[in-house]
């Protein structure tokens, strides 16, 4: 070995156990990029203090630090350092910060921290920069939301029928006001032109029942503007207001309107945007350092048609009797209108839920199943004497009439209860169930925003119980909703799976065998000539419309039904005890006469 060699290796063994010395009495970075990770590491482990100690003023830093983190109302900071950059005692070392915020939202940046040496030592030269790097000294962070829109709700043509808003609900406490009867008489009379109802007795009456304060009435923004300066000041009467989905036409669709309302006030709001902005110390925001658009929700799109709607609830309104008409597009399921009028609406939704017996309606699943059967078409010939016993049970037609023998396309026209009576009879005992079930009555359907029941047809092995059943006697039970989806059924050839809310899914549960195409053809055959020469001649001036009349005898007299479509409007339409069916094809018709051209 050479003596250069072996001094070199004498010097290094000499120098290493300095070195390894030096480095372990080490109190702290001994370079730039280690004493900028130790500040960011402090910084982002929420220990402000700590890194405020790195810094070349602690305490200002320490109070900036601390307000980042507050006024960000950061869940986390995660932190990185990049590059240093070094000349004689200073030098520059990039970071990245990635702030956590509430809600799930993450904002990314980068700067420089400027690094200075002192007394040997490196840290942090203080400015809010770094913080961020166009943060001013005296300046703060500051996270700010921007709320979204909410979400409307439109009809089938795109108008608006529900949107966000605000309603005042007005309400009165007798005990509170120094002249009750006085206040009820001028908020009735204030009041009348939103609830026609409104009366100082029956209001006065009310308010003393209630338990507290008692709801009058509730208006939008624009109707309590037209009335606040009558009602303001009012002993007794005081105000809520509240943020929601409102209606743009208080008489359109009420009932369903409110059934949608709860059923997409969940879904409304939009995502909110955020932003964080710098704020001087006068509290005035100086600049935007990030901004992220609120997310509107999509609007919701009902299956509802103004136009449908507004003539069947026209029609329905004329009757002082409990009225009410289910229209559906029978091509899509789509509901086009749920009309009901007052008297109809004491008792609840009961276009959609209200089981009564379908009367001779029904005679179209009699039919349906007795051509599925294979017992009879719409020639066969059967009997229809004024009446017909069936074991101990005598059925007469109404009024006693009698035909003779004819096709059975002439007993449904002409709405031969003996008729019908003898072939229900003569099925099986689930046969008219089964039949019911492929027509779309039955099966239970979740509709979202509509509560419904379809019917009930029982399984009867008594020949006599299904005589009576085959009429729409009985047993059998059927809403408005249920057999306008009999009707739709016939017009499309197959059960429309029926909705209100676009992208909301209907979920059906029972049995729907498909209907036989020779069946669909017979039972249009017959419901044509119930218009054209039967009991829905009224009717006729309609253009093509398919139809069946019916009555069903209940306590206290008979309910008149009218099922039956038009190119692709089908419906059912009841009038409670209404008598005559003719009086539920007079609804009908007013119905398509108030529809503009092209329905």
């Amino acid at each position: 070995m050479s003596p250069r060699v072996l001094s070199t290796l004498i010097a290094v063994a000499v120098a290493l156990p300095v070195g390894l010395a030096a480095a372990g009495c080490s109190s702290g970075p001994q370079g730039p990029a280690q004493a900028a990770e130790a500040f960011v590491s402090d910084f982002a482990g929420h220990r402000v203090q700590a890194a405020a100690d790195r810094t070349s003023q602690p305490e200002k830093a320490g109070a900036a630090l601390t307000s980042a983190w507050d006024r960000l109302q950061a869940e986390k900071l995660v932190a990185t350092t990049g590059d240093a950059r070094v000349t004689d005692d200073t030098a520059v070392v990039d970071y990245t910060y990635e702030w956590h915020l509430p809600k799930d939202r993450v904002w990314t940046y980068r700067g420089q921290l400027p690094m200075t040496r002192t007394d040997g030592r490196w840290q942090v030269r203080w400015s809010a920069a770094d913080i961020h790097p166009q943060l001013g000294n005296t300046q703060t962070l500051q996270l700010r939301s921007t709320p979204a829109p909410r979400a409307r709700v439109n009809e089938r043509s795109g108008s608006d029928v529900l949107v966000p808003g605000t309603q005042y609900r007005v309400l009165f406490q007798p005990s509170m006001s120094k002249d009750p009867r006085g206040v009820a008489a001028t908020l009735a009379n204030t009041l009348r032109r939103f609830d026609e109802h409104l009366a100082p007795d029956s209001l006065l009456s009310a308010a003393r029942k209630a338990q507290g304060p008692y709801p009058v009435v509730t208006l939008t923004e624009w109707e309590f503007g037209q009335v606040n300066s009558d009602i303001l000041g009012l002993s007794g009467v005081t105000f809520t207001k509240e943020y929601d989905l409102v209606p743009t036409d208080r008489r359109f669709a009420p009932d369903l309107m409110t059934q949608v309302r709860k059923t997409v006030i969940d879904e409304v709001d939009g995502k909110a945007g955020w932003s964080v902005v710098t704020v001087n110390a006068n509290g005035v925001d100086t600049d935007v350092l990030t901004e992220v658009a609120p997310q509107t929700a999509p609007s919701f799109s009902l299956s509802v048609d103004r136009n449908v709607q507004d003539a069947a609830q026209q029609a329905v309104d004329a009757r002082t009797e409990q009225a009410m008409m289910v229209v559906l597009q029978p091509s899509t399921g789509a509901i086009l209108a749920i009309a009901q009028n007052e008297e109809a609406d004491k008792d609840g939704p009961v276009a959609a839920t209200g089981l009564y017996p379908p009367g001779s309606t029904f005679k179209t699943v009699t039919a349906a199943a007795a051509m599925t059967a294979g017992h009879t078409t719409p020639d066969t010939s059967v009997p229809c004497p004024s009446q017909i016993t069936v074991g101990e049970r005598t059925i007469p037609n109404y009024n006693l009439f009698s035909v003779g023998t004819v096709s059975m396309a002439t007993a449904y026209e002409r709405s031969c209860n003996t008729s019908f009576a003898k072939i229900a009879s003569e099925l099986g005992g689930e046969d008219l169930r089964t039949a019911a079930q492929s027509l779309g009555l039955g099966p239970d359907y979740t509709v979202a925003g509509l509560p419904t029941v379809s019917g009930s047809v029982p399984v009867d092995d008594d020949e006599v119980q299904r005589a009576e059943d085959g009429i729409g006697q009985g047993k059998v039970l059927a809403s408005p909703f249920g057999m306008a989806l009999v009707a739709a059924t016939v017009a499309h050839g197959a059960t429309p799976v029926p909705y209100l809310i676009a992208n909301h899914a209907t979920q059906v549960s029972g049995s729907r065998a498909p209907v036989r195409p020779e069946v669909i053809d017979g039972l249009r055959l017959m419901m044509r000539k119930v218009v054209l020469g039967g009991t829905a001649e009224r009717i006729v001036d309609q253009g093509e419309v398919y139809g069946k009349t019916g009555e069903a005898e209940v306590d206290g007299g008979s309910h008149a039904w009218f099922i039956g479509y038009r190119g692709d409007l089908a419906w059912a339409t009841l009038v409670v005890r209404g008598g005559s069916s003719d009086n539920a094809v007079a609804v009908t018709r007013d119905m398509l006469t108030a529809l503009p051209q092209g329905y």
